[in-house]
């Protein structure tokens, strides 16, 4: 069960009562077209002609044709998170259009949308000036030809429902596209310079409204990477080598497959690019008898270096990457002499904290078609960061960049796993050998295999205080295999003593906490990074940094003796870099403050609990300092002594995420975070043994079942600030809410995540 607020009121927002009142609509499908448009073909249908006839665009992203119709342009990757619903309404708002007449296109890559990349929670973000200027744009322009239709002053006409109003009379956009001609249009600069709305006077963002891609994916029209299907077109399953990187091919035996039917070839792919050094594909007339085939080919490798790699191995080298104070980089977090103020601090304490590794298991395994015409590569698949593996896809083909083509389909589960597109190159290769489209679909357990799994981490924090209980010096050092470094090393960042980092591997450990002097240090762990390819994985850093981070302020408080949330309070103050900077991160650690207090007075903070029971909280800004969603979680749990086992009671969630734009969608994004946030605490992890992930399905990899799943109470800070992200923050204060109520329940400290029952059994034994 689960209830959302906003603005302190409840809001019914049943998903199922929604479901059931939008009607269905149709998707077409079509190599030149966008896999998930929604189409306004349908509507066409009574005047064939308007369909052909010339769209209005003041900009490149969105037009409106003959009969009214928007068609707004989504550059962003659809994955679940409704992002072209919540883009259209953000332009249909400053448009002023009738959002019955709006429709999404997801476009395919092409340079005149910029850099394409879905993720970090920064769709809505990024996306919100540029399409509110659009949607002005838009609304200016048809106002003017509108004005001139009905032969009165612009000034003295509006725009609203989708139409132009003055003097008692009205003209609609389509009436206006067609016999008005409207041509104007507004470069990049004059967008930057439009107005956009005060909120006051938003129609459509923050209000209940259908989603536009619901219907398709309700009726089974919605068209995803897995559905394409090409004329002509043979299947393929991999064989993947022994290690993630090294290994090579040293003989192939398919005698025994030649007896499946439909069986081709298997071919040892020759990759330029290294990204999937050591693969076989076995290619087949159909999906099922490259399925067959596969099992029966047998390929000798000379096995990579790290074939013996253990999670022990991953985690021994980290603690003597973190006691060489020479390894990482330093993060600008303001300055201050750390060591001194350790030296001299009243009180010290010091905490290690370390997490497993987490697997993406997407609902949609990976999977490609790829093929060649008049020279350009076409690769169907759903992907969110065309921008990164483009590059990628043109040194394994040996090709100009300008000769491939993306196109764009829904995506079963994204949540990190495709913004590494790396399972786009071997169906490109192999499509390039065969001269014919090829499609590869990986099964279960060759997606995890292959899996960018959230790497294994250590943690070390050390932290001092006065005598006034203040924090006078804090340190903060993770190691973790670094995802930018191996998938797209543009992210890189330089640390203020010349070294690299990648700051998705680090983001969370620069707080809004009011300290003396902080040091943060970011440490790659080499070994990690040549046993497996290090992915995003919904929150990245701040799902182990925020882990260590709230435990340890946690600690901290019960070491001084005060209450955890006036520990936290005391230090948001607001102060210098804490102040926040317009326009997203206004208010500052002021925020963050506040959804601590509106969480714990929700929950009953310090209320007496019975035995066994307890309640914790934890606080975070969720993804990065320059878009905080400001984010706070207490936990409510009950511990059973005998057996170590945690039931998780009820969890409630405060949330400042500025401006909602879609508040079912925000609703969606906040739940599945939450839980997923609970799955890593509790249920979610595997290890290494022997160069690869241990678990390679759901038999032995046990994410949280519904059974499991406890009363959650969402809220909503009503803000009319800038919009930012909401798919990711909400996962990063469950683990160390879960955890701190676990010390309040029993007095055991957890350090490593998941929190198993045997490690807390085993801990209480030891109490």
């Amino acid at each position: 069960m689960s209830r959302v607020h906003q603005g302190g009121m409840a809001v019914n927002l049943s998903r199922r009562s929604f479901l059931v009142a939008t009607a269905a609509t149709g998707a077409l499908f079509g190599f030149a077209r966008t896999a998930f448009a929604l189409d306004a073909a349908a509507l066409a249908q009574t005047d064939p002609a308007a369909s052909a006839a010339p769209l209005f665009e003041p900009a490149v992203w969105f037009g409106i044709d003959h009969q009214g119709i928007v068609s707004v342009n989504v550059p962003k990757a659809e994955m679940g998170q409704h992002i072209g619903t919540a883009i259209a309404r953000i332009l249909a708002d400053e448009l002023e259009a009738d959002w019955n007449m709006v429709r999404i296109v997801g476009v395919d890559t092409d340079p005149k949308w910029g850099f394409m990349v879905t993720g970090g929670s920064t769709s809505v973000w990024a996306t919100f000036p540029v399409f509110s200027r659009a949607g002005a744009a838009g609304r200016i322009a048809l106002i003017e030809a509108g004005a001139k239709l009905m032969g009165v002053p612009a000034a003295a006409c509006v725009a609203r429902g989708g139409a132009v109003h003055a003097r008692g009379r009205s003209i609609g956009y389509g009436e206006i596209v067609r016999r008005g001609n409207p041509a104007r249009r507004f470069s990049a600069d004059d967008l930057k310079a439009l107005p956009i709305k005060p909120a006051a006077s938003r129609t459509l963002i923050g209000r209940p409204v259908k989603a536009l891609d619901v219907p398709s994916k309700t009726t089974g029209a919605a068209v995803y990477g897995i559905d394409v299907y090409l004329p002509g077109m043979v299947y393929g399953r991999p064989k993947l080598p022994p290690t993630r990187y090294g290994s090579k091919v040293v003989a192939i035996d398919d005698s025994a497959a030649r007896a499946v039917k439909g069986y081709l070839r298997s071919i040892a792919l020759n990759d330029p690019s290294d990204t999937v050094p050591g693969w076989v594909m076995v290619v087949a007339e159909n999906y099922y008898a490259a399925l067959r085939a596969a099992d029966l080919v047998k390929v000798q490798w000379q096995s990579g270096d790290t074939s013996t790699v253990s999670e022990k191995d991953l985690l021994d080298h980290a603690a003597a990457l973190v006691a060489d104070r020479h390894q990482g980089a330093l993060l600008d977090t303001g300055g201050g002499d750390v060591d001194g103020g350790l030296a001299s601090a009243h009180k010290t304490l010091e905490g290690t904290y370390t997490t497993t590794g987490v697997l993406h298991f997407q609902l949609e395994p990976v999977n490609a078609v790829a093929f060649e015409k008049n020279g350009v590569f076409e690769v169907h698949t759903g992907n969110q960061a065309q921008g990164f593996i483009l590059p990628v896809l043109a040194k394994a083909l040996q090709v100009p960049v300008e000769r491939i083509v993306m196109r764009t389909y829904l995506i079963g589960g994204g949540f990190g796993r495709r913004l590494n597109g790396d399972y786009t190159v071997p169906a490109a290769l192999t499509a390039k050998l065969l001269g014919q489209p090829f499609k590869m679909v990986l099964t279960r357990e060759d997606d995890t295999r292959l899996d960018s799994l959230r790497s294994p981490t250590l943690q070390r924090l050390r932290l001092g205080w006065n005598d006034a209980g203040r924090i006078v010096a804090m340190e903060h050092v993770a190691v973790a295999g670094w995802p930018s470094l191996t998938v797209f090393p543009g992210n890189m960042r330089k640390g203020t003593n010349g070294a690299a980092y990648d700051p998705f591997s680090i983001s969370g450990a620069d707080h809004w906490y009011d300290v003396d002097a902080l040091r943060v240090r970011a440490v790659n762990n080499d070994l990690a990074q040549k046993s497996f390819r290090p992915g995003w994985l919904r929150a990245v850093a701040p799902g182990w940094t925020n882990w260590a981070l709230e435990s340890f302020m946690d600690e901290v408080a019960h070491a001084q003796k005060v209450d955890p949330v006036s520990l936290r309070v005391a230090h948001l103050t607001g102060a210098g870099r804490n102040a926040g900077v317009a326009p997203s991160s206004v208010g500052g650690a002021l925020r963050q403050a506040n959804v601590i207090r509106r969480v714990a007075a929700r929950a009953g903070w310090g209320r007496a609990m019975p035995a066994d029971t307890g309640l914790g909280i934890a606080s975070s800004f969720g993804q990065e300092r320059a878009m905080p969603t400001w984010c706070a979680c207490v936990a409510e749990v009950k511990v059973d002594r005998r057996t170590g086992r945690v039931t998780v009671q009820k969890l409630w969630m405060e949330i400042d995420a500025g401006s909602i734009v879609d508040p079912d969608g925000a609703l969606a994004q906040a739940q599945g975070g939450t839980l997923w946030g609970l799955s890593m605490a509790l249920y979610e992890g595997t290890e290494f043994e022997k160069g690869n992930v241990k678990d390679l399905n759901l038999d032995t990899y046990t994410p949280l079942r519904m059974i499991d799943v406890p009363d959650i109470d969402i809220a909503f800070v009503d803000s009319t600030e800038a919009p930012v992200g909401l798919g990711e923050p909400p996962t990063t204060v469950v683990a160390p809410a879960i955890g701190n109520a676990i010390f309040a329940a029993v007095g055991v400290r957890m350090r490593h995540l998941p929190i198993r029952a045997a490690a807390l059994k085993a801990a209480l034994d030891r109490h």
